[in-house]
C-alpha cells in the first residue's frame, strides 16, 4: 500500500461499516453500525460537524469504501430486472474482486503490520485497525454471497440449468461422470501423503485442494493426504457437464466421489475442500537490479511462495482438521480462516454465466463504428488531418475499427516512418502486437515501452516483450522506480507538406477484450503541441531526464498533481455569485489526500463539486458548512466504468481533460500517467453529454451518504428509465443511424447530379 499523508493524533473516523443488506432488496442503508463494532464505535463517535480539514473524521477509508463498492456490485446479482445469467456474472465478479483484495490490499496491510507501522492514516486508522475492520466487512460480504448463490441456484433450476451435487444424480449420470473422471481427470491427480515421511505439501495460490482423511481397512489410525483439484481449461473445467444435459457438477465434487480409484483398498473417512490466498506484493529493489526483465521473472517465482493471507474452508469442516490446516500454514484460526457455506472460489461462476442461453443474458451489444470513420474509406491519417480530432467512446464505439485501424494503417502506410507506444496490458490474441510486429517488418522504426509491472499480467507482458524484441522492435521497460500506466501511441508520418505526428491518448488499455467490457475514452489527434509533448515524453521514457514542463499534456509524477491542485485553487478564486465555480471529476478512485483536502476547501468556499467515482472515495458529501454543495455518485452497470474526465468551469473558459490517471497517490506520485486537454468544441459536447447523462441517471446510479454508505436512486416518474450506460448505447446507435442517413442523402444527391450532368451532355 502506498503511504499517504500521516497524522499523529489517533482519532477514529466516523465511517460506519457497510451494513448487512436487506434480505429482499440488498441495498445500502444508513443506521446502526455492524454489531461486531457497535460498542467501540458508539463510545467514540460524535456528530460530524467539523470543518477542520485536518480532522480524521473527514476522510473515509480506502479499503472500506472499496469494499462498499462490492456491496453495490452484489446488488446487481439480486436485481430481478437484471437477466439471470448476468446476475450470476456479478456474483462471480465480486468473488474475483475479493481474491484480488486479499492478494493486494490485505497483503499490503499485513506487510505494514509486520514492519511495525502503527502510525494512523489520514482517516485515523492504523494498518492493524484497517485490517480488522476490513475482515469484518469481508465476512459480511461472504454471508451475502452465500445467500445470493442459493437464491440464484434455485432460479437457474427453474430455467432448466441445474447445479447439482454428485450424490443427487441418477446412477446412469454418475456413471457418465465417472467415465469422464477416468479419462480426463484421474491422470492429472497426484495424491500427497502427510506423515513424518511426507512433510506438509506446498499449497499454491488460489488452487482448490481436498484434505482427505483415510485409514486402512480394519485399522484405527487415521492418515491424511492432500489432493490438488486439477482445473485445466478445455479439459477439466470447474463445472462438469453431465452428458448433453444442462446439469453441472463441481469438479471437486466429482473428484471427491471417485477417490476409491485414487486410494484403492483404503477407507475414505472424510474429504474436505480448502483454498489459500497468497500475498501478491513482493517488493524487489529496482535500483539494484541489473536486468528488469529478470527481476520481474524472479518476482513472479517469489510470489508463488509468498505468505498466505487467507485460508478458505468448507463451513462444516471438522474443527480438528481446520485447526491442523491453520497451524501447518501458520495462520490465526480466528481471523485468517474463512468458512464458506456454499461455494469456495465463486470467481469460477463465470463458466455458468457464459452459458449460451440468449434469453438469460443482456441483449447483445455490438459497438458501432465511429461516425467519422465508417463512411470514409480514406487513410485514417487524412481524416484526422482534414477533419480534426476524434473522440472515441468504448464500448459504445468499436475499438477494432478505430484504435486497431489506426495502428494497422500505420504499420502498412509507406509514409509512416516511426511508431512509439506504451503497452500496459493487451489481449492474448493481440491485433495491436501484430501491427507493431508488421510495422517493424515493413522497415519502420518501432519503439514500445512494455510495463512489466502490470499486476497479474507480468508473465503475459514478458511474452509480448520477447516476441517484439525478436521482430526487431526497440523494447524498453520504463523508468526505474515508476510504473508506466499511460495509454499513448505516437505515429510519425511524412505528409505532403513535411513530417506530421499523429497520436492516440486513452483512458483504457490497448486490449480488445476489455474494450468491449470497460467504459473508456480515447482521442485521435494531430495537434502539434500535443505531438511535441508526447515526443518529449517518449524521449524521457526511453532516455533519462523529463522536460521541465509540457505545452498541453499533464503528466505524473511531475506536473499532473500540482496542475490539478492549481486548477482547484483557481476555481475557488474565480467563484462568485455571478459566475459560480464548478468542478466535475469522473474517475475510478479519489484517494489522494491532498486532492481531497483541496476539494474540501473549494466546497467550503461555495464551489459546486460533482464526483462520479466508481469505487474508492475519501471525500464525504453533505457535511453542514463544508460539503453541502458536493455530491458523490457511483454508476454500476453491465460495463465497468473506467474512463477519467476532469472538468473545470474556469469562469466560463471551460477546461476538459481525459487520461489514464485516477486521483490516487500512487497514480499522481509514483506512476507515469498522461492526461490531455480536449479543446475541440464538438468533442467537449460529447464529454458534457457523458457527464450529464451519468449525473442525471435514475437507474443503476447510487448516491453516497455522509457516512460513506450509498443509496440507490429510485425512479419516481412511473416510466421505464434507461440506465446511463443504456442511454449511451442508444445515443451511439442514433448517431450511427443519423450518419448513415446523411451519407445516403449525400449519395443520392451525388447520383442525381451525375444523372443531370449526363442529360446536359446528351443535349
Amino acid at each position: 500500500m502506498q503511504k499517504t499523508t500521516e497524522i499523529t493524533q489517533e482519532t477514529d473516523s466516523t465511517l460506519k461499516l457497510p451494513k448487512k443488506r436487506s434480505p429482499t432488496g440488498g441495498k445500502s442503508t444508513t443506521g446502526a453500525p455492524s454489531p461486531q463494532k457497535a460498542p467501540a464505535q458508539a463510545a467514540r463517535r460524535k456528530p460530524l460537524q467539523t470543518t477542520n480539514l485536518g480532522d480524521p473524521e473527514l476522510y473515509l477509508n480506502r479499503e472500506l469504501t472499496w469494499l462498499e463498492f462490492n456491496h453495490r456490485v452484489l446488488h446487481m446479482a439480486t436485481d430481478d430486472a437484471t437477466p439471470l445469467l448476468e446476475r450470476v456474472k456479478f456474483l462471480a465478479i465480486v468473488g474475483s474482486n475479493l481474491d484480488e483484495f486479499f492478494m493486494k490490499r490485505i497483503g499490503g496491510l499485513k506487510q505494514q503490520i509486520a514492519a511495525g507501522i502503527r502510525t494512523p492514516y489520514v482517516d485515523g486508522r492504523t494498518p492493524l485497525e484497517q485490517l480488522r475492520e476490513s475482515q469484518v466487512v469481508v465476512r459480511d460480504i461472504h454471508q451475502e454471497q452465500n445467500r445470493i448463490y442459493r437464491q440464484l441456484q434455485k432460479l437457474l433450476e427453474t430455467r432448466g440449468i441445474r447445479l447439482s451435487r454428485y450424490t443427487e444424480l441418477q446412477q446412469e449420470e454418475q456413471k457418465l461422470l465417472r467415465e469422464t473422471f477416468i479419462t480426463n481427470i484421474f491422470p492429472l491427480l497426484t495424491p500427497l501423503a502427510m506423515d513424518p515421511g511426507h512433510p506438509f505439501p506446498f499449497i499454491s495460490n488460489l488452487a482448490l485442494n481436498l484434505l482427505v482423511s483415510l485409514r486402512y481397512p480394519g485399522g484405527s489410525a487415521y492418515h491424511y493426504a492432500r489432493v490438488k483439484v486439477p482445473m485445466v481449461k478445455g479439459i477439466a473445467p470447474r463445472f462438469l457437464r453431465v452428458d448433453d444435459s444442462n446439469t453441472y457438477v463441481k469438479l471437486e465434487d466429482v473428484v471427491a466421489n471417485n477417490l476409491d480409484l485414487l486410494f484403492p483398498g483404503m477407507e475414505i473417512t472424510s474429504c474436505e475442500l480448502f483454498r489459500v490466498t497468497r500475498n501478491a506484493i513482493v517488493e524487489i529493489e529496482e535500483e539494484e537490479a541489473d536486468d528488469l526483465l529478470a527481476m520481474i521473472e524472479t518476482e513472479l517465482r517469489d510470489r508463488h511462495f509468498a505468505p498466505i493471507v487467507r485460508l478458505q474452508v468448507e463451513k462444516d469442516m471438522d474443527p480438528t482438521h481446520k485447526g491442523m490446516l491453520a497451524a501447518e500454514l501458520g495462520l490465526d484460526e480466528e481471523s485468517e480462516v474463512f468458512g464458506v457455506e456454499s461455494m469456495i472460489a465463486m470467481r469460477d461462476l463465470f463458466e455458468i454465466a457464459g452459458l449460451d442461453f440468449p434469453e438469460l443474458h443482456d441483449l447483445p451489444h455490438k459497438p458501432v463504428d465511429h461516425t467519422r470513420l465508417i463512411h470514409d474509406s480514406r487513410s485514417i491519417f487524412h481524416i484526422i488531418r482534414e477533419r480534426g480530432a476524434l473522440l472515441l467512446q468504448h464500448p459504445y464505439e468499436s475499438f477494432s475499427t478505430s484504435v486497431e485501424r489506426f495502428l494497422h494503417t500505420a504499420s502498412e502506410d509507406p509514409k509512416v516512418l516511426a511508431i512509439k507506444m506504451t503497452l500496459y496490458r493487451t489481449s492474448e490474441e493481440s491485433a495491436i502486437v501484430d501491427s507493431l510486429v508488421n510495422a517493424a517488418r515493413n522497415g519502420k522504426q518501432v519503439a514500445v515501452l512494455v510495463e512489466l509491472k502490470a499486476r497479474f499480467d507480468e508473465a503475459a507482458n514478458i511474452r509480448w516483450a520477447r516476441r517484439m524484441e525478436q521482430a526487431g522492435i526497440h523494447v524498453t521497460y520504463g523508468v526505474v522506480g515508476l510504473k508506466t500506466h499511460s495509454k499513448v501511441i505516437l505515429v510519425v508520418r511524412k505528409d505532403y507538406n513535411g513530417l506530421r505526428r499523429y497520436a492516440h491518448i486513452g483512458t483504457g488499455n490497448y486490449h480488445a477484450g476489455t474494450a468491449r467490457l470497460y467504459c473508456d475514452l480515447g482521442m485521435l489527434t494531430c495537434d502539434d503541441a500535443i505531438a511535441q509533448d508526447l515526443t518529449e515524453l517518449f524521449n524521457y521514457l526511453t532516455g533519462y531526464s523529463p522536460p521541465p514542463s509540457y505545452r498541453k499534456i499533464l503528466t505524473s509524477p511531475y506536473t499532473l498533481k500540482q496542475a490539478l491542485l492549481d486548477k482547484i485553487d483557481r476555481e475557488i478564486k474565480n467563484h462568485s455569485a455571478d459566475s459560480p465555480g464548478l468542478i466535475q471529476f469522473k474517475m475510478n478512485a479519489l484517494e489522494d489526500v491532498d486532492i481531497t483536502r483541496a476539494l474540501y476547501r473549494a466546497s467550503r468556499e461555495g464551489v459546486k463539486i460533482d464526483i462520479i467515482a466508481r469505487d474508492t472515495c475519501r471525500l464525504r458529501p453533505g457535511i453542514p458548512g463544508l460539503t453541502e454543495n458536493t455530491r458523490v455518485i457511483g454508476v454500476i452497470g453491465r460495463f465497468l466504468e473506467h474512463a477519467r474526465i476532469y472538468y473545470f468551469h474556469n469562469n466560463g473558459d471551460e477546461e476538459y481533460f481525459i487520461g489514464s490517471a485516477d486521483l490516487m497517490m500512487r497514480n499522481l506520485e509514483s506512476r507515469v500517467e498522461v492526461v490531455t486537454p480536449v479543446e475541440d468544441p464538438k468533442l467537449r459536447q460529447e464529454l458534457r453529454l457523458i457527464i450529464d447523462v451519468q449525473l442525471s441517471g435514475r437507474k443503476d446510479v447510487w448516491d453516497m451518504q455522509m457516512d460513506g454508505s450509498y443509496i440507490e436512486r429510485k425512479d419516481t416518474t412511473g416510466k421505464k428509465s434507461l440506465s446511463p450506460q443504456e442511454t449511451l448505447i442508444e445515443l451511439a446507435q442514433k448517431r450511427m443511424a443519423a450518419a448513415s442517413k446523411h451519407q445516403q442523402a449525400k449519395l443520392r444527391k451525388k447520383l442525381l447530379n451525375h444523372f443531370h450532368k449526363r442529360l446536359q451532355d446528351n443535349d
